[in-house]
């Protein structure tokens, strides 16, 4: 019997952010060329702005 193979934890974090960031470019590439309806690119303007106002929040707290 074989031990279950490990993946090391920098390795299991580099395929996940190279699965996100390929399913970003393909909603990117459809919001671009208008395959999106406006639903979800009114949502997906929703997550962008709460993304920002984090992201703005977490600067003020590092300064």
């Amino acid at each position: 019997m074989t031990a279950p193979a490990v993946v090391p934890r920098e390795q299991a974090f580099a395929d996940a952010r190279r699965v996100l960031d390929a399913a970003l470019d393909r909603i990117a590439r459809d919001r671009a060329a208008g395959r999106l309806s406006p639903e979800t690119v009114a949502y997906l303007a929703a997550a962008e702005q709460r993304r920002a106002a984090r992201l703005a929040v977490g600067d003020r707290a590092a300064a």
